[in-house]
């Protein structure tokens, strides 16, 4: 080692040329040398004039967290605002953006100039006055100007207000569309603090860009913070992919999605894809059978983002970061059940009965979580478990996640004053469920909640004699049915309960039976609504197939609840115990009977022989016997249950955060009510609805469209369809369509739909 280094490293030694940063971190100068130590540990040794090297050391103290940047700067010798600018630089152009001189540099190419530079160059290049840009951006006129001079720009184009005042004075902004500007003015309401977002009195999003497949000033403007959501703009394409999609914009609007989630979510902030742009392409692409962010990846995003107005659609990285901002929210449940009133409010007639059951999706993550009974694979495993509550359709209303996969037994009561909160205090509904939620006390309960019940009886009961049995016949919601039926009253709960049981015979002879409060509706209606249960079963099998509400959308996890009940482990442990003490001491007794049988047929060579086997055997049986009793006294004294903050797995134990999995499924939900409103209004046009209306609707939202913009309408063209009577059908519904007169989300265009003939061959 040389002296110099020798020197520099002799931190022992006192030195005029040591300043102390803080308690941690020290800088020691000596000549040209200088050396910073944190803990007595070099963290960087340079040359003093050497200045890229001293701004990289102070930003690794910094973003370290060894100092405070008022600290580092004061020790230094710089302040505070440089050692931000330097911070800046590295994020901005690495390493080689340190060291510059002092002052400005005079480079004035456009990629050496920051965010606002760029966005002051492009305005101008526009046109745009010094005045007009200072209001926009939130400066000094006087800032603008010297920042002008020091860009060096010139222009021989006259100056134009960014904001034109008409005789009232009032100020508005362009909306562009594809064939340039249009001439409507939307009002704004501008705020005068800096960095301060415009956004529009009626909602309606604005834009500076001219060209709807060039972003780039909206893009921006948004990196800026002067921008809430990007303004749809369409382009004229004469066939573009999945653009039939757009058939479902008019259930979307009447849904009222959109305005629900402005109210209870606000906005995402500054964005380019904003809280608006973020729901509808979900609910689209929900539609388009792209279930999961992660499919994005399989379509080009230039042509799924022209199909909302936009030139690209959102990544699979940004998707997931919106929808993780927006669980952060904590605002699914209010969404969910805001949107249930509304669909109830719309449906009142088909809530006479709602169904409710129970859907689990499988965990396969590292985190330990309550298991379920996963049906399909016939064995427990981590899970989540959803109840779903659907009208007498199977059309979903709305949906509940349980807490610790907690059964039908334990969550019928808190769904059912949900759905109270929703249908209001009055209204008397029938709650149909199956087995799981089998128990007379909790009728009891439903039934005070002013519902009425329908399930199967569970367990054994009397059967009754074939010629009881009834065949009857009824046509109900349009459909034929028939069933042999026996009706009689019953009481539970030693007579306290009085109920009424359906027994339906089948052609094998077995005997189903089903419990109901309903004591005024037909036997066969009571039958015919307890079998419709497989509506929701159906629904369920779509949705998982379709829309694959089985997957989770992360792994994200929170702490369990210290208060919910948990198995006792103690207990689990004792009973393990006493189940192979019991199979041992029934190994022991057949063991004994085999000597005792060797011996009765002779098989023992002497008595003695056998006394000695029967002795040991038995002494064995009393041991094992002594234990299983201690075992038995051990199990009474210990509970069943305790809480989980009890339980030695306390620290570990967390569930899934089921905030942004709660989101999805209402929003997929949506899209599903969607799908279903669009098969509504085919019906009446298209004799086979019933067997391919869904299948049909598929298909015409995956097909490709030709897109014509105008000033106050969007067209949009369908492509014919594989036969003309389907065709026929579309033209029809198209018609329907055109009707509600609705507008594209976040414009004044008015949504026009035709579909083409089918090419005779």
């Amino acid at each position: 080692m040389s002296f110099q280094q020798q020197v520099l490293l002799d931190l022992s030694q006192p030195s005029a040329g040591i300043v102390f940063v803080n308690d941690k971190v020290s800088i020691r100068t000596e000549g040209s040398y200088r050396i910073v130590t944190v803990h007595g540990v070099v963290l960087a040794n340079y040359d003093v004039a050497d200045r890229a090297a001293e701004e990289y050391a102070m930003v690794t103290l910094f973003e370290s967290g060894y100092a405070d940047q008022n600290d580092i700067a004061s020790a230094f010798g710089y302040s505070s605002r440089s050692l931000r600018r330097y911070l800046h630089r590295l994020e901005r152009g690495g390493f080689r953006a340190l060291g510059r001189p002092k002052g400005r540099p005079q480079d004035t190419a456009l990629d050496h100039k920051d965010a606002r530079d760029r966005m002051i160059f492009r305005l101008k290049e526009k046109g745009f006055s010094n005045r007009a840009v200072a209001q926009r951006l939130g400066l000094a006129e006087n800032s603008i100007r010297k920042r002008l001079r020091r860009l060096g720009f010139t222009s021989a184009r006259e100056d134009r207000l960014l904001f034109p005042e008409d005789d009232s004075g009032s100020r508005g902004m362009v909306i562009g569309t594809s064939k340039g500007v249009s001439k409507s003015i939307v009002p704004l309401e501008i705020k005068k603090s800096t960095g301060a977002m415009i956004s529009a009195v009626d909602e309606l999003p604005v834009s500076l860009d001219v060209d709807p497949l060039d972003r780039s000033m909206d893009r921006l403007l948004a990196s800026m913070g002067q921008l809430e959501d990007a303004a749809p703009l369409f382009a004229h394409a004469a066939k573009l992919p999945a653009a039939g999609v757009l058939l479902a914009v008019p259930a979307l609007v009447a849904s009222g999605l959109l305005p629900v989630a402005r109210k209870i979510y606000g906005n995402l902030g500054p964005a380019f894809y904003g809280l608006r742009t973020t729901l509808v392409a979900y609910v689209m692409l929900a539609l388009l059978r792209i279930p999961r962010p992660e499919n994005l990846k399989e379509h080009a995003p230039g042509d799924l983002g022209r199909v909302l107005g936009l030139d690209r659609i959102l990544e699979v990285k940004t998707f997931r970061r919106k929808l993780a901002h927006l669980a952060s929210m904590r605002g699914s449940q209010e969404l969910g059940h805001e949107m249930a009133r509304r669909r109830i409010a719309e449906r009142g007639r088909l809530l006479g009965f709602l169904y409710v059951d129970g859907h689990v999706r499988a965990y396969h993550g590292k985190r330990t979580i309550p298991k379920a009974f996963v049906t399909r694979t016939r064995m427990a495993a981590p899970a989540t478990t959803d109840y779903w509550i659907n009208d007498q359709q199977g059309d979903p209303l709305f949906v509940v996640t349980a807490d610790a996969n907690a059964a039908m037994m334990r969550m019928l009561l808190p769904i059912l004053e949900e759905t109270r909160k929703i249908v209001g205090p009055e209204r008397r509904l029938t709650v149909v469920f199956d087995r799981g939620g089998w128990s007379p006390p909790l009728f009891q309960k439903i039934l005070a909640m002013g519902f009425d019940i329908i399930t199967y009886r569970k367990g054994r009961f009397r059967h009754v004699s074939e010629k009881r049995f009834v065949l009857r016949k009824a046509r109900l919601e349009n459909r034929s049915v028939q069933y042999v039926l026996h009706d009689q009253p019953i009481r539970l709960l030693k007579g306290k309960l009085r109920l009424r049981q359906v027994i339906r015979l089948t052609d094998t002879g077995h005997q189903t039976a089903i419990v109901t409060s309903r004591w005024d509706l037909r036997d066969i209606e009571v039958a015919y609504r307890m079998f419709e249960r497989w509506r929701q079963e159906n629904f369920f099998k779509y949705m998982r197939q379709e829309y694959l509400i089985d997957a989770l959308i992360d792994y994200e996890f929170e702490p369990d609840d210290p208060n919910r009940s948990v198995p006792n482990p103690t207990r689990k442990e004792i009973e393990k115990e006493l189940r192979k003490a019991r199979v041992r001491l029934g190994e022991l007794q057949a063991t004994y009977g085999a000597v005792a049988l060797d011996c009765v047929e002779g098989r023992t060579t002497s008595m003695d022989a056998f006394a000695h086997a029967e002795e040991k055997v038995h002494a064995e049986i009393r041991e094992i016997g002594k234990h299983i009793a201690k075992l038995i006294a051990r199990q009474k004294t210990v509970p069943k249950r305790i809480t989980l903050s009890s339980a030695p797995e306390a620290e570990n134990a967390v569930k899934l955060s089921t905030e942004g999995k709660h989101l999805t499924n209402v929003l997929k939900m949506i899209a599903y009510q969607i799908e279903g409103s669009l098969v509504e209004l085919l019906r009446p046009h298209y004799q086979r609805t019933e067997d391919e209306g869904r299948t049909l609707i598929q298909t015409v939202l995956r097909s490709s469209a030709a897109i014509e913009p105008t000033e106050d309408e969007l067209r949009v063209t369908l492509t014919p369809l594989s036969s003309p009577h389907r065709s026929k059908a579309i033209r029809s519904l198209c018609e329907e369509l055109n009707k509600t007169q609705t507008r594209f989300p976040g414009t004044n265009l008015c949504l026009k739909f035709a579909a083409t003939d089918t090419p005779s061959r």
